[in-house]
């Protein structure tokens, strides 16, 4: 993979997109950033305060110039959120800016990894299972038809996901 080259990971909460692209970018010598965090970073305050005051599509206008001011940048790994994938423009420059790698693994491998996380407003709900099961089955598709490499997740350490990615990555040279 090309130093320049972006690598952007896709894919559900709890499938591993910061942890892996930690790894990633210290491997691949390339600078690594969390979509999720720069929008922390940028409005003072915690994505929950974010869909409290302004609701999904106020967060979701601030994740898509977030990540179109990211993707633009050059030789960077980007974490995007579970939902960035949604917005037809971030699917655009996310393909026509680098790699896209889908990190995926199944809704109750997700609950597993993220029921007692409470920074994740989607999940604050009754049946936070129900709620995985219908975002994978709305965001699956979109995740497939923008990435260039699929990775599974499921019961994987980091190091072996990270592992995966980079054969694929040397693969496509």
């Amino acid at each position: 993979m090309k130093r320049n080259q972006n690598l952007f990971l896709v894919g559900p909460m709890g499938a591993g997109k910061t942890t892996v692209g930690k790894q990633l970018a210290e491997a691949l010598g390339m600078a690594f950033e969390d979509s999720d965090r720069e929008v922390q970073r940028r409005t003072g305050v915690d994505i929950p305060t974010i869909f409290e005051f302004e609701g999904e599509e106020g967060f979701r206008n601030r994740e898509r110039a977030v990540i179109d001011d990211l993707s633009a940048q050059e030789g960077v790994v980007l974490a995007t959120g579970g939902g960035a994938i949604l917005d037809a423009d971030n699917r655009r420059n996310l393909s026509s800016r680098g790699i896209v790698v889908y990190l995926y693994c199944t809704p109750e491998q997700q609950y597993d990894r993220t029921y007692r996380d409470r920074n994740r407003p989607l999940l604050q709900t009754e049946n936070p299972l129900a709620k995985l099961e219908s975002l994978m089955e709305q965001r699956d598709p979109l995740y497939r038809q923008t990435a260039d490499l699929v990775v599974i997740t499921e019961q994987r350490n980091t190091q072996s996901v990270a592992r995966e990615v980079q054969e694929k990555l040397e693969a496509l040279d």
